[in-house]
Formats: C-alpha cells, sequence, structure tokens
C-alpha cells in the first residue's frame, strides 16, 4: 500500500463552512476533461450502499473518526444507517420531500449562506482494485453529477469537495488507495450550498448522487484529454481534423491519430513525437468527407494512440462529426446552409427515479424526438447525462448545450418587496428588477470563478460531440459582467461554435437573439427591427430559446408560429416548453395513486402544478400537443393547387435544409365519407427532384372520375423508403388531406317507414308530453326544457339531476390550464360559470306530422346585469326526430355596458344514461382537436367502444375531449338503440361552424374543476354531450399569449341548429 499524502481541511476558510463559500466550488479536483470512460480500466460503484440522513451537516457521522471512535459512533447510531441506490435521490427513497418551485427560492435569499437546518447525507461503501491494473498508474475517482455539494473522504482520508450539481468532477485517489484490500469511501452530501442559488432550475429540488460513480485507472504515460475540432476547408467540402491531445509522460512519446470511416478503412492520419508531458496539435485532411447534419447523422472515428518504450499503447477513440457552424449573412448556417431548429426544451426526468435517469430511458426519448420530427434539442438548464450527446451525434439533432447556471428566484427577492402585479408587461417588470437582481450574483465579482467554472466544465466535458453547435451561458441568471467573462472564456475554449444566452436582450455576450414566449405579432415586429441597419441587412439572427409553453391542453399558436419562420427567414425556429411533464409517481395511505406536483409532499413555499408542462406525459407517453407539433413540424409541405374530375394538381415542397425527398416514398388514396368510409382510389406518387426549400407541381391523374356532388377527401402520405437509426421503413414522416369533392353538407338519415301514427300531445300541470309511433318526449312546462326522450322503449335522454333539463344551452366548459391566469377569472367575474335560466314563453303548435314547441328564455348569472336572450324551436316529427334551431341574443344593462366580451364555448348540453356508451362520428379524428390545436386530426369516420376513450387523461384534470369539423356523431349502446346528432337544416350564421364541435364524457365540469389528480375525478352516472356551434381556442397563456383573437367565442348574436335521431 501507498504511503498516504494527507487529506485536505474541511473548510477552505477557517471557520466558513465549504458550502457557504462561493469561491471554494473545487478542492482538489483534477482539471475537467472530455466525458470519457474506459471500457477495460474502470469500475462502476453504483449500486447499494450504505446510508445516513441527518437533519444537518453537524448531526452527520465524521468519516475521519478514528477506529475506535467509528466503532463507538456506530454502534450508537446503528439504528439510523440504512441502505440507498446509487444512483438516486434520497427524497425518493424515504429520506426528507421532493419539493417543487419554478422561480421562487425554497430558501432564505442571503448568497452564499444556507439554513442551518441543511439535510445532510452520508454515503459509505467498500471496494477493491481490480488486480488486473497495474500498479503504476494513477487511480481516480469520478461523481457524474452529486446534488448539491459534497466532501469526499478515502480510508478516513478527506480528499476533496466539489460543488455544480450537473457536472462531473474527478479525484487523484492514488495516494489514498489500498491497492491489495478493502477501501473505504464516504461521501458527504449536502442539500443546500452556495451553489443552490445559482441552480434555481425550473425543476424538483432533488438532492443526493445521482449520476454514475466510477473508479478509474489511467497508465503512468497517458492520454488526459482531447479537443478534436472535425471542421471543414472554405468550400465546405474537404474536412479538417485539427487534434489537440494533452498527454502526460516522462518519456519520449509517439501520439498518432487516425481517422477511420462508417466501414473503419482509415481515411486520414498524422502522427508526432512528443517529449514530456504537453500538448500536441495534429492536423489531418479528409477529402470528400462526409458531412455531418441533424438530417444525415454521419459519424467518423477517430483513434488516438501514445506509444512510449517499454510499455503498452495508451488508446482512446471519439466518434466525431464533419461540420462548420458560423454565422453567415447574418444566420445560423451550419455546413454553409441556414438551419431551422425545430426544437424543445428537456430536462432530465424520470417519474420514479428524479433526475438519475437510465440510458435507455433517454434513448427512447430521443427516438421519440426523431419519429415526431423534432431536429433540435436545448438542454435545459443544464448538462444533460453525458451520454445523452452520444445518442445525438449518432440520431442526429441539432444541441444547445446550456451551463448549470439559473438563478431566476433573485427576481421574487426584488419584485415582492415592490409589490409589482403580475399583470404588469413582463418587459416593464425586467426593467423594474432584473437590474437588481443581477447584482446578487450575475453582477457580482465574487460570483465570477463559479460562473467561469460552470462555463468551462460545460465546454470540456462536451466539446467532442458534432450535435453540439451552440453553448448557452445559463438561463434567467439576468445579465452581468459575469456572463460577458463567460462568454469570453467560450470563444478562448471553442471558437468553432456560437454562443447563446436569452438574458441578454441586446445580444452583446450572444451570437444570436433570444427570446421567450413572445407573441407572434411582437416577433415578427422584432425580425424587422432588433439589431437591423438603415439598408435592412443585420447581424445575428432570432431564435426562440421557450415557446409555445405546452401545458395541459396545449400548446396553440403553433401553425402561427411555424408560418411566421417561415415566411422570415431572420427567425430560425425555437424550442418548445418542454418535453415532458415532471410528475412524480406518488401513492397515499388511502392507496390513490397519482404523478405529484408542487405541493403534494407538502413542501411549500411551491408552484403547484407549473411543473407539468410539457409535450408528454409523467410516464413520457405522447400527449396530444406532441402530435400536433408532430404534424406542424413536418418537413414536407404539401398544397391543392387545382382539382377536377380527372386530375389533380399538388404542390410539393421540400421543408429540410439539407435531404432531398429522395428518402421517402410517397402514396395517395381519395375516400368519400357518408355512412361509412368507401375508397374510390389509391396510388403511388412519383417524386421529382426537389431540392431543399424549394417545390415543384405534380399531378393526379385519376382512373375513375371523382364521384359527382359527394364529399371526397384526398390525403397524401410521405413515409421513409428504407430504416434508420431512429425509425423503422415506411414510418410516417409527413401526410397531407384536402376535401376534392364538393361538401353538400347532407349527410344520411335513418330510411323511415313510409307512414307513422299522428302525433299526440297532452299537458298535465307542468309536464307536456308528446307522443308517436315508439317515442315520446316530455317538456317541462314551467322551465321549457326538454326532460327526456324515450324510443322504441330505450331512453335516449334523461333529467340532469341540477338543472331538470336533459337539453339545455350553455356556454361553459371545464378551464384548461392555460384558461387559469387570465380567461378563468375573467369568465367567473361575469358569472359564465353560474348561469341561470328564465322562462318568457312557451307556446307548442300541433299538427297531425309534427309538434312545434317554441320557447323563449334569458339565460343569466345571479348578481349581475347581462344575459342572453335564448329564442329555441323544437320541432318534434312523427318519426320522433327531434329539430332544434337556437338564436342568441345577448343584452346588456340599459345604463353601462354589462357584457363580457368572450365566452369558452356556445352550444348545447346534453345528457344521457350511461348505458349509451359506444361512440361513432365523421369528422376530424381520432384524437381531441380545437380551433388552434387541429393539424394533427384527419377527416374520417372514427369510433370507440367506450365513452372514457374519448377523453385525454391530463394529470392535471381539465377541459379535454373535443372533436371538431363534426358532420354527425352516434352514441349507442354496444349494437343496440342510441341516438345520431347532426347540424340541423336550420338557419346556422357566419359566426357559429356548422361543422359542429362535440364532447362526450362521464365527467362533469365541476368535477374536473375541482379534482387535483385523474384519480380524483368522480364519473357521474350518466354520458354527458356536449354539442357546439363554436368553441375557444386554448392558446398558451399559462406562460405566453392567450387564444388568437378571431378564435375567441364573441359574445353576440348567434343562430345554429342541430338535429337528433333515434337509433335502432
Amino acid at each position: 500500500m501507498a504511503s498516504r499524502r494527507p487529506g485536505i481541511p474541511l473548510q477552505e476558510v477557517d471557520g466558513t463552512p465549504d458550502y457557504s463559500n462561493q469561491s471554494a466550488f473545487r478542492r482538489n479536483t483534477l482539471p475537467p476533461r472530455t466525458y470519457y470512460i474506459p471500457d477495460d480500466s474502470s469500475l462502476l460503484l453504483n449500486g447499494q450502499w450504505d446510508f445516513h440522513y441527518a437533519p444537518s451537516p453537524i448531526a452527520a457521522p465524521d468519516p475521519a473518526a478514528k477506529d475506535e471512535q467509528k466503532q463507538n459512533d456506530v454502534h450508537k447510531s446503528k439504528d439510523e444507517w440504512t441502505t440507498i441506490q446509487v444512483p438516486g435521490h434520497w427524497q425518493l427513497q424515504g429520506h426528507g420531500i421532493p419539493h417543487y418551485t419554478n422561480v421562487q427560492y425554497p430558501i432564505p435569499v442571503c448568497p452564499p449562506f444556507v439554513p442551518s437546518e441543511n439535510p445532510t447525507g452520508t454515503y459509505r461503501r467498500s471496494f477493491f482494485v481490480p488486480g488486473s491494473w497495474a500498479s503504476s498508474g494513477q487511480l481516480r475517482l469520478r461523481f457524474d453529477g452529486v446534488d448539491s455539494a459534497y466532501h469526499t473522504w478515502v480510508n478516513g482520508v478527506l480528499i476533496g469537495y466539489a460543488q455544480g450539481s450537473r457536472n462531473p468532477s474527478e479525484f487523484d485517489v492514488t495516494q489514498y488507495v489500498d491497492r491489495t484490500g478493502p477501501n473505504e469511501l464516504v461521501v458527504r452530501v449536502y442539500q443546500w450550498s452556495d451553489g443552490s442559488y445559482i441552480e434555481d432550475q425550473d425543476q424538483w429540488w432533488l438532492s443526493g448522487i445521482f449520476r454514475d460513480v466510477h473508479l478509474l485507472y489511467f497508465p503512468q504515460s497517458r492520454i488526459e484529454d482531447w479537443f478534436l475540432r472535425a471542421n471543414l476547408d472554405n468550400e465546405n467540402k474537404n474536412g479538417l481534423l485539427i487534434a489537440e491531445v494533452d498527454i502526460t509522460s516522462e518519456l519520449q512519446s509517439t501520439v498518432q491519430v487516425d481517422v477511420l470511416d462508417q466501414s473503419f478503412k482509415r481515411v486520414g492520419t498524422a502522427q508526432t513525437t512528443c517529449i514530456g508531458s504537453r500538448k500536441a496539435v495534429l492536423k489531418i485532411s479528409v477529402k470528400a468527407v462526409d458531412k455531418w447534419t441533424a438530417e444525415s447523422p454521419i459519424l467518423y472515428t477517430v483513434s488516438i494512440q501514445l506509444t512510449t518504450r517499454n510499455s503498452s499503447p495508451h488508446i482512446v477513440t471519439q466518434r466525431v462529426g464533419f461540420r462548420k457552424v458560423e454565422l453567415k449573412n447574418g444566420l445560423i448556417c451550419v455546413n454553409g446552409q441556414p438551419i431551422r431548429f425545430r426544437g424543445v426544451n428537456r430536462h432530465d426526468h424520470h417519474p420514479s427515479f428524479g433526475r438519475a435517469v437510465p440510458l435507455d430511458f433517454i434513448r427512447k426519448d430521443l427516438l421519440l424526438m426523431k419519429t415526431h420530427n423534432i431536429n433540435a434539442l436545448r438542454c435545459s438548464h443544464y448538462p444533460s447525462h453525458p451520454k445523452l450527446l452520444e445518442l445525438a451525434d449518432e440520431l442526429g439533432l441539432w444541441v444547445i448545450d446550456e451551463a448549470d447556471l439559473e438563478c431566476h428566484g433573485f427576481y421574487d427577492a426584488i419584485a415582492r418587496p415592490m409589490d409589482i402585479p403580475e399583470e404588469v408587461d413582463y418587459e416593464q417588470r425586467k426593467k423594474l428588477t432584473f437590474a437588481h437582481a443581477a447584482k446578487f450574483t450575475s453582477d457580482n465579482p465574487s460570483w465570477r470563478a463559479a460562473y467561469l467554472d460552470r462555463m468551462a466544465q460545460l465546454i470540456h466535458r462536451d466539446k467532442n460531440h458534432a450535435s453540439v453547435i451552440i453553448w448557452s451561458l445559463g438561463n434567467e441568471a439576468f445579465y452581468g459582467q459575469n456572463h460577458q467573462a463567460m462568454y469570453e472564456l467560450a470563444k478562448v475554449l471553442d471558437p468553432t461554435r456560437l454562443v447563446h444566452y436569452e438574458g441578454d436582450p441586446h445580444a452583446k455576450s450572444a451570437d444570436m437573439y433570444s427570446y421567450m414566449y413572445p407573441s407572434v405579432e411582437r416577433l415578427i415586429s422584432l425580425a424587422k427591427t432588433e439589431g437591423v441597419r438603415a439598408d435592412g441587412t443585420f447581424e445575428k439572427p432570432i431564435v426562440l430559446c421557450e415557446y409555445a409553453h405546452a401545458m395541459g391542453n396545449g400548446p396553440g399558436w403553433l401553425e402561427d408560429y411555424e408560418k411566421a419562420f417561415r415566411d422570415h427567414p431572420r427567425l430560425q425556429g425555437g424550442f418548445i416548453w418542454e418535453w415532458a411533464n415532471h410528475g412524480l409517481w406518488k401513492k397515499d395511505p388511502d392507496d390513490k395513486s397519482y404523478y405529484a406536483y408542487g405541493g403534494d409532499f407538502g413542501d411549500v413555499p411551491n408552484d403547484g402544478t407549473f411543473v407539468m408542462d410539457g409535450l408528454l406525459f409523467s410516464n413520457h407517453k405522447p400527449t396530444p400537443g406532441l402530435l400536433e407539433l408532430q404534424k406542424v413540424y413536418q418537413p414536407i409541405e404539401t398544397q391543392l393547387v387545382s382539382s377536377d374530375s380527372r386530375k389533380v394538381t399538388l404542390k410539393i415542397t421540400d421543408l429540410y435544409d439539407f435531404a432531398l425527398v429522395d428518402h421517402l416514398t410517397a402514396s395517395w388514396k381519395l375516400e368519400t365519407f357518408s355512412t361509412s368510409t368507401t375508397l374510390h382510389s389509391a396510388g403511388v406518387l412519383d417524386l421529382p427532384h426537389i431540392t431543399p426549400r424549394s417545390s415543384k407541381n405534380v399531378e393526379l391523374d385519376l382512373d375513375r372520375p371523382l364521384p359527382f356532388n359527394s364529399p371526397t377527401w384526398l390525403t397524401v402520405s410521405f413515409r421513409l423508403r428504407n430504416p434508420t437509426s431512429w425509425a423503422e421503413e415506411g414510418h410516417e414522416v409527413a401526410w397531407s388531406q384536402f376535401q376534392v369533392g364538393i361538401d353538400n353538407k347532407i349527410y344520411h338519415s335513418l330510411t323511415y317507414l313510409p307512414a307513422y301514427l299522428p302525433i299526440q300531445c297532452e299537458s298535465h300541470g307542468a309536464l307536456t308530453t308528446i307522443t308517436g309511433q315508439n317515442f315520446t318526449v316530455n317538456f317541462d312546462n314551467a322551465q321549457g326544457y326538454i326532460t327526456s326522450w324515450i324510443a322504441n322503449g330505450a331512453c335516449l335522454l334523461e333529467p340532469s339531476p341540477s338543472t331538470g333539463a336533459a337539453i339545455i344551452p350553455s356556454f361553459w366548459r371545464p378551464p384548461t390550464d392555460n384558461d387559469n391566469p387570465a380567461s378563468l377569472p375573467y369568465w367567473k367575474r361575469f358569472g359564465v360559470n353560474a348561469m341561470t335560466s328564465q322562462l318568457r314563453s312557451l307556446d307548442f303548435s300541433v299538427s297531425d306530422d309534427k309538434v312545434v314547441v317554441t320557447t323563449k328564455m334569458f339565460h343569466s348569472p345571479p348578481i349581475l346585469a347581462w344575459g342572453y336572450h335564448v329564442h329555441t324551436v323544437y320541432e318534434i316529427d312523427a318519426a320522433g326526430v327531434i329539430h332544434i334551431a337556437v338564436t342568441l341574443k345577448p343584452q346588456s344593462s340599459d345604463y353601462v355596458n354589462t357584457l363580457p366580451t368572450h365566452v369558452p364555448r356556445v352550444g348545447l348540453d346534453l345528457r344521457l344514461p350511461r348505458r349509451l356508451n359506444a361512440v361513432k362520428w365523421f369528422g376530424l379524428g381520432p384524437g381531441e382537436s380545437y380551433p388552434d390545436k387541429r393539424s394533427a386530426q384527419r377527416v374520417g369516420i372514427w369510433s370507440v367502444d367506450e365513452v372514457a376513450d374519448l377523453q385525454t387523461p391530463y394529470e392535471v384534470p381539465q377541459e379535454n375531449g373535443n372533436r371538431m369539423g363534426t358532420r354527425w356523431v352516434t352514441i349507442r349502446e354496444p349494437q343496440g338503440a342510441g341516438l345520431r346528432a347532426k347540424a340541423g337544416h336550420g338557419k346556422w350564421s357566419d359566426n357559429c361552424e356548422r361543422n359542429f364541435s362535440f364532447v362526450a364524457t362521464r365527467h362533469s365540469a365541476k368535477a374536473l374543476e375541482e379534482a387535483k389528480h385523474p384519480c380524483d375525478l368522480v364519473e357521474e352516472d350518466a354520458t354527458l354531450l356536449r354539442l357546439d356551434a363554436k368553441v375557444a381556442g386554448v392558446g398558451t397563456a399559462a406562460c405566453g399569449p392567450g387564444v388568437r383573437e378571431d378564435l375567441l367565442v364573441k359574445v353576440e348574436e348567434m343562430n345554429f341548429s342541430f338535429e337528433l335521431d333515434p337509433l335502432l
């Protein structure tokens, strides 16, 4: 065993804990280097460790105690030691609680100090050095992620300290390890440190060793680090590799670098001789190189070999992609071409393991991105799992790699005492607070070194990955002198990549302008004005590092943003916030299980449901929002130019940045729809040669003429010709659908018997009963509503327990997350959720073949002086069909305008017996659709066996399941009786949608609004059906613009009608 060197003192500055000293962030750590774990000389130390949880550092065990004292301590506290899984978080393994905040700090704001009640986890395990490792080399301990700060002991000797939760640290333990016997490793982890102030990302506060721990062996003469700059020549034709190789050796050595192509054929080599430890620089040219892009992720293998006399060579390998990143004509260009980001923001998160995310889970994430037309990834807001970038290199994604830096909570520390209302414009709030908030750390020279360390750690770890084309200085950390220093360091360490930082509004220390959540109108204005010279030119592009906040039922606006990107090339795309919900699976004592959010663990203060704002559910299954994004992001655009009975002309646009369309196949089909789907014709489309960002017309010559006076839809599909690293052959990349026949708006009703018995109408007090052949309809004369409908012995409509009505006009629906900030309080202020009705008149007109019931009602809320005059005409014919025509006229007070400007919806609420459960419809499907979230849905005839299958199980219950563009919908018992609803023949005003919307559900609006989690939902003993003439869009107002003005449901006069048919 080697003689042990003395350890370091517990505190760098006597009397000040390292975890409360912003200058003590790395003690006795090795210099940062590229991520590389040797296969044959590494020992993974993951698994079960001993664990002790203490409420504060002073109550933690002393790893440096003498053996006798240590035995006494173990005996005294044996019940306090347990076991824990590494990697993992202690809050998810029974110690403490998870805590969620978005912006605000959960601790008092007094940097660099942290609470005395600083939970401390002590990890302990033993290890043996593999006997196959030579005794002359170096041994290192490597931690890839520990939250938030930690001291490390080996065999009772304190060897180092580190913080920077998502950054790795390595310690040279050669002199502290017994190579023949067991070794004790102890890691004391502190929940809070001064680093916590600059790690205030929008996520759960979770502590512990959450990434891999390795013992590594390196030979005495070794390759320490390497930076392989795989660039292109001035013509972007040949590859140019500049290999900077750091070596440690006491002898003369030879460094050889070989470049191998995809078949492992050597295509370039270089060699140099070195004496002692130094940096060797080698250059290799690769002729006619296959360039790396996110669309063609072609990788080469680089082998680096260090050879010295009388020792085995040290060899490392690295996969690289040859590409050039630059600003050219004010645009971000790769290999000389401007690119478009179709991106997402992604946190490391697993619903059971927190940020201790298994690699296969990460791979599935990236495969989902690729199969949903996402081409870019922002690592928000810290370096992701180190192997994620290997996958991004392989699969093809543009990556913004971000430093582990955010201190957004200083905003609340400044803004709350100023009592700035949240309604104040965000830009104005920034002017009032950001400069003050920056003084805590970002514009404070005492934090400069900590900021620079986080930038250096990021770059050194990830510098060899082709997918990384932009470094980011962090997120929502205001702007100050330390960002300028980070930018300058980034340009010194790596001049081959661009630098991003949204907090720098004038791009002083960034190579692009970056914004969060601007409206489309403001975004277009910025493209035309920000940094634009008098001649219209500009130096830097614009990206949206966050947009289209995907919280709950959303996001809206995707098509609008995409159009802005296409119309204004300076807008080079953006990154949706965010990839996935961060729910943590929780099981309560009452056996209720759900994905938890802020406050569910008793964590105070918290930011509630704001952690549930992803395109994936917490289990990483797609939400409707991801399907919508997939359609909007599709790289092939198809437009209908013209059509006649024998020919259809299409315009096809290649929206790729580099790829031609020849890797795709295209097919088409023509379908007609009535009560079922009929395939008219189908075929294969021969795609012409189309270069990126250009278009060509193609013609479909039809063997059969289009059907006369029948709605016909053409669907064109583009699929992968061959399998790729991310999808199988035949995967659908893009599709478009067009109506090419005439939609006469008439869809087949029942075929009735030629004659019916006359209708009878009888009134007794408050009840009027209308009977005919095999049907009965009951009216409440006091309230003016249908209360029940029975046809062929089956009840089709039943009274609501709350209103007594089976059919009632309605303007309310459950709120969405995007409604909560503004629309919901607005609607409730006007009582839209509490409308009552007054019957003003009721009239019956009876003939042998029909009964006409005319009602005039006033729907209005308590307290307020506004409402709707509702004129409804019910016509019940001899076949038992109910025709309903509605006229709405809003009325304000005579003295002042008391009307709201908009409501959530306008339509009818119907209550059906629960047994009516199977749903079939002709319209948009199969998923939900809203006016600003409908692109992913196709016109067709769709069906589900159960009403529950129409619901979207949002993890925060809310409005869901709307289907737009409906021509008819049937709801019936399986293989039994039911009803069909369709647009009526009465008047439809232009502000209504004759191709209506419907929702069928078991959950009332009240139940959805009040439930915290899906397990809290209480079902109605009925099927609730909504038939709507107009519904509002969903927008992104939880964080961003609300619903587009023309997609609101305005309070104005409206006319619409529906027809209800009984089904046998």
